[in-house]
């Protein structure tokens, strides 16, 4: 399994910190919060991750990390970082889009590079084979997130966008996992009303495939 982060964005929200660098290369503790993703990723298991951002600030992050030579797994091995380029902020599935030749046959794990998680995911990798997988947290205002909602069986039957009324508290995390027949999914996709490629929408697709064999199964 491969991963895909992306590192791109504006960061306006945290100006004007983000008038001179990229919001992942800022400081947290006492390392650059790129280093959470990359950590988390290489502690799991991964060693091959493309790392997607704008075009003005894939020369900071090659500077800093360069092919990965400063992150090793537990058993010594090598860690590979590779880089691709997103000229302009149109969505987090465009972003794993570009990595579509990187991921080649294999899964891949998409990792939005400004979330820390905690929890370790090493069994999450090692298990995952087929379809998709996303990780979700409650929240106490579900509204500014993408919020899913679950069946009996704790599968994802739906996901909507920052919903004005949540059916449930469950917000989307950053983190999620795709067979490689994702890109597939993906080269139809429309824009939002924000003309952007959602990856609200992939998570829908697989929801409603899920849901649609569910009930062939049950006719049978």
């Amino acid at each position: 399994m491969k991963a895909v982060i992306l590192a791109g964005g504006n960061g306006t929200r945290l100006r004007p910190l983000t008038l001179a660098t990229n919001k992942h290369l800022l400081g947290l503790y006492d390392k650059p919060v790129i280093y959470y993703a990359i950590e988390k990723l290489v502690s799991a298991g991964i060693y091959k991750i493309m790392l997607v951002t704008s075009p003005q600030h894939v020369g900071d992050f090659v500077k800093l990390l360069g092919s990965g030579h400063n992150f090793k797994m537990s058993n010594g091995k090598q860690v590979q970082i590779t880089y691709g380029v997103q000229n302009e902020p149109n969505g987090i599935a465009y972003g794993l889009y570009i990595a579509k030749d990187y991921v080649g046959s294999d899964n891949c794990i998409l990792y939005l590079g400004d979330n820390i998680i905690e929890d370790d995911i090493t069994e999450h990798v090692q298990n995952f084979r087929t379809g998709a997988k996303i990780f979700l947290k409650s929240v106490a205002d579900p509204r500014c997130f993408g919020v899913a909602t679950l069946d009996a069986n704790n599968k994802v039957i739906g996901v909507e966008e920052k919903p004005e009324n949540p059916k449930s508290n469950l917000a989307v995390t950053g983190l999620y996992f795709y067979d490689n027949t994702v890109f597939d999914k993906i080269v139809n996709q429309p824009q939002s009303d924000r003309g952007e490629y959602e990856i609200t929408y992939i998570n829908k697709y697989n929801a409603s495939v899920y849901m649609h064999n569910k009930h062939e199964k049950n006719k049978k």
